[in-house]
């Protein structure tokens, strides 16, 4: 092993726990909103009335009177200097993917070399960032620079505490000067008023008057691979590119099955408990934390909040892992595809809509109202799935995600709904018009009967399904782990706000001329469940078979980014979006022109450090490799030995030597190529067909020579010190 390796090696090994955890006596209900601006800070703070308007943007949406801003800036100030912040952001999300903020002091100077704590209703409301040097696909040039980030009031404010002080967040939508949205909140809020306002003329018709929103609701479980800090800074693939790029299988892997809900390391567990102690202080609900399938892999989940919330949370807590995982010694990698050969990493997006009396609408309930209102929304949402795949496919692209979709417990890029045997023959029955196997003595009339009963866990479940129903809810699995699941669940809200208008139109027309819900209903429903039950599969989504069957129910297969991007500009797909007013043909066109840029960037970077890598630490000790059974031949032959086994070993060397020389020549000449594409589909295109090839054909020969290299030449950390080592 080499020096630094065995270095790296030892330091891993002997790196203890950080101790820390509650102090005494506290338990989490001290602490769960310490950092938050909760509604009962502003209640004690704030005067009645300002804080009776507030509450009511907070609940109903809305914006704050300007004559009130001030009062609200004073109070925020206020707090959060007494949690001992001097600074202040406009906390928002570009188009990146990641978070961004720049920070502001409290400071005012009065004169006589003095200052005075200074935050303003103004400052609160709006800040001005520089446009241009964020993506915006070509909404904003150099020379239009101008952007602007609003508070969003319908999420509490926070402080994170540094080194030395706390700086104030404020959680903020961000747009260009003409008016687009430039971010991912902006269309997410969007699409939540679109669901809203479709799923309540679904509960007017049921006769709801007491509902005044509906929300969609999200969960999404965070899973990620811890690596020993010591080990990676070895690893200039993990540290640029948050993935290996080359690495042979470590001699165990995942097979033993051992480490999915095993004991959590020590290490691990203090980092967990760590973060869990940050998130909790934020108002974040993080519950359930365990060992996933792969060796190095956890998992993180919340409580469900709506999906405005939940997004920013999930945020915060990517950024709070990346960030605390130094503290342990730890580099957290949240790419979904670290390693090859096991595991890679999701972010399992449940779903699910809830009205404002509390009520989830996916729930089946148990009387013959309640069931019929659940089956209307489950025919939405099939409606949904069915109709705007491609939409739904576009919430989950990237060039991290291709490595995992389609295997090892990931699903498939044929977007299918799992519903589970029970449900399935709750259906059938419905469109077949024949008793349930288990009520066989008599129809199933909707509004009249009840369903069977449903319990919770309604079937086992499908872990190959990328949209399955789970009870009471979706489990969305295809989202990479890196993502927000801001795209995903703007798709997931604006296809079921399309499919309730759709819906809510035919009923409202049914009653209008005449017929009685019920009539309606006894009419729809058969025949909307009959239409889209091709979208429902409840086998093995990996099988061939599967793939041949989706294609003849005309489900379409995006299995990859690039192909996915191109359909992103398609009249049925725009206007999934443009329908309600979710984002604008300007800015659909510019969040193609985005990730297609994004996707081709991703891939230069990473065949640039893979080149780089090979140059620099491959071939040196497979050179030496090379010279080395060179000279073993030379002596067996001197010697008058039988030299077959040096000569076979000599030549299979050799073979792999000239391969990496030559395949990283023709790497360093299609990075060129590539970055000669003025087009961002071209470039996109071009880096799929190209780069990528090239890169798993030297993986394959660095791979080989990693076994067949001196273990004491070889400077890069291998899997089995990567996975295993916490």
């Amino acid at each position: 092993m080499s020096h630094a390796r065995t270095e790296a090696v030892f330091a891993a090994m002997s790196t203890a726990p950080v101790q820390g955890g509650l102090a005494e006596n506290t338990t989490t209900d001290d602490i769960f909103g310490e950092y938050v601006f909760t509604l009962d800070e502003m209640r004690k703070r704030l005067p009645k009335d300002v804080y009776a308007s507030l509450e009511r943007i907070i609940h109903s949406g809305g914006r704050l009177d300007p004559a009130m801003a001030d009062s609200v800036a004073a109070a925020m100030k206020e707090w959060a200097l007494s949690k001992g912040a001097t600074h202040y952001t406009h906390w928002f999300q570009p188009m990146t993917g990641t978070t961004a903020e720049k920070h502001d002091a409290f400071l005012s100077p009065v004169g006589d070399g003095r200052a005075i704590s200074d935050f303003s209703g103004k400052m609160l409301i709006s800040g001005e960032p520089d446009a241009s040097s964020f993506p915006s696909g070509g909404l904003r040039s150099t020379f239009e620079a101008r952007g602007y980030t609003a508070w969003d009031p319908s999420v509490p404010v926070f402080v994170i505490p540094g080194p030395y002080s706390a700086t104030l967040h404020i959680p903020t939508f961000f747009y260009s000067y003409s008016g687009e949205a430039l971010d991912r909140k902006i269309p997410l809020l969007r699409s939540m008023a679109a669901l809203s306002r479709q799923a309540l003329r679904i509960l007017r018709l049921f006769g709801n008057t007491t509902a005044t929103s509906v929300q969609s609701q999200v969960g999404p479980e965070q899973e990620y691979f811890l690596v020993d800090r010591n080990l990676a800074a070895l690893r200039p693939d993990l540290l640029l590119c948050g993935r290996t790029l080359l690495g042979a299988p470590s001699p165990k892997g995942q097979e033993l099955e051992d480490h999915y809900f095993g004991a959590i390391p020590s290490r691990v567990q203090s980092f967990m408990e760590d973060v869990e102690d940050e998130l909790l202080r934020l108002g974040i609900p993080a519950k359930t934390r365990h060992n996933e399938v792969a060796p190095g892999q956890f998992e993180i989940a919340p409580v469900y909040e709506d999906a405005n919330m939940a997004c920013d949370h999930n945020m915060l807590t990517m950024n709070m892992m990346r960030h605390l995982a130094a503290r342990h010694g730890f580099v957290c990698l949240l790419h979904e595809k670290p390693f090859a050969g096991v595991n890679g990493s999701g972010k399992h997006n449940n779903w699910s809509m809830s009205d404002s009396d509390g009520n989830n609408l996916l729930n089946p309930g148990s009387t013959p109202r309640d069931n019929a209102q659940f089956l209307v929304f489950l025919a939405a949402v099939l409606r949904a799935v069915h109709k705007h795949a491609t939409a739904l496919r576009l919430g989950t692209i990237g060039a991290g995600n291709d490595h995992r979709l389609g295997a090892n417990e990931a699903p498939p890029a044929i977007i299918s709904v799992y519903l589970g045997d029970q449900l399935n023959e709750v259906i059938e029955s419905i469109i077949s018009g024949k008793p349930l196997r288990s009520h066989k003595s008599s129809v199933l009339e909707i509004g009249v009967s009840s369903l069977p009963p449903l319990p919770v866990d309604l079937s086992d479940r499908n872990r190959t399904s990328p949209f399955a129903f789970t009870g009471n809810k979706f489990e969305f699995r295809a989202v990479g782990s890196s993502q927000s699941i801001a795209p995903v669940n703007i798709a997931l809200n604006a296809a079921v706000a399309c499919a309730l208008d759709d819906i809510a139109t035919q009923l409202e027309a049914a009653v209008s001329a005449g017929a009685s819900l019920n009539q309606a209903l006894q009419e729809f429903l058969p025949r909307e469940f009959k239409e889209h039950m091709p979208v429902v599969f409840n086998g093995n989504g990996y099988a061939e078979s599967w793939t041949r069957e989706a294609a003849k129910r005309g489900l379409p297969n995006l299995n990859n980014t690039v192909d996915a991007l191109e359909r992103y500009s398609d009249p049925d797909v725009m206007n999934v979006f443009l329908r309600h007013g979710i984002l604008s043909e300007r800015e659909m066109l510019s969040r193609q022109d985005i990730l297609l840029d994004a996707y081709a960037k991703e891939l230069v970077l990473e065949a640039h450090v893979l080149s780089d890598l090979v140059r620099t630490r491959v071939l040196p000790p497979c050179l030496k490799a090379q010279r080395e059974s060179c000279d073993l031949l030379l002596k067996t032959r001197e010697a008058g030995l039988d030299a077959e086994a040096e000569l076979a070993s000599a030549l299979t060397i050799r073979n792999h030597v000239l391969a990496l020389q030559r395949l990283v020549g023709e790497l360093d000449a299609a990075l060129e190529a590539v970055s000669a594409k003025d087009e961002a589909l071209a470039r996109a295109r071009a880096a799929r067909e190209t780069l990528l090839p090239l890169m798993a054909d030297v993986r394959l020969h660095a791979d080989a020579m990693e076994r067949l290299v001196d273990d004491r030449d070889w400077t890069l950390p291998k899997y089995s010190e990567l996975l295993w080592m916490h």
